[in-house]
């Protein structure tokens, strides 16, 4: 359980270093394998999760946090690798980078 838990949480980790380095907003600190990101305006968040589901590659949910929308990662299988980290979050930015 520990091992699942570690691995988890390093793969939760990439993307938050990885979207920090894009200057994306964190909602709220990291928790273990959990990291929640917002765009600058609520209706691109909600405009990028729309179109991540619909890409496909990932799943990434909405939700709200103290009264602001988010964007959720959840990183919960043990078998995510650092290139389906990588995969995801190519397909991420390119959905944000195309919403205005």
């Amino acid at each position: 359980m520990r091992k699942l838990l570690e691995s988890t949480a390093e793969a939760a980790i990439q993307y938050l270093e990885k979207v920090d380095e894009r200057k994306v907003l964190p909602a709220a600190e990291a928790v273990d394998n959990l990291e929640l990101f917002r765009e600058a305006l609520p209706e691109k968040t909600k405009r990028v999760i729309a179109g991540i589901q619909q890409d496909g590659t990932c799943y990434c949910g909405g939700t709200v946090w103290q009264g602001q929308e988010a964007m959720r990662i959840s990183v919960s299988s043990w078998a995510t690798t650092e290139e389906d980290v990588e995969k995801s979050l190519t397909a991420m930015l390119r959905i944000a980078d195309n919403i205005e």
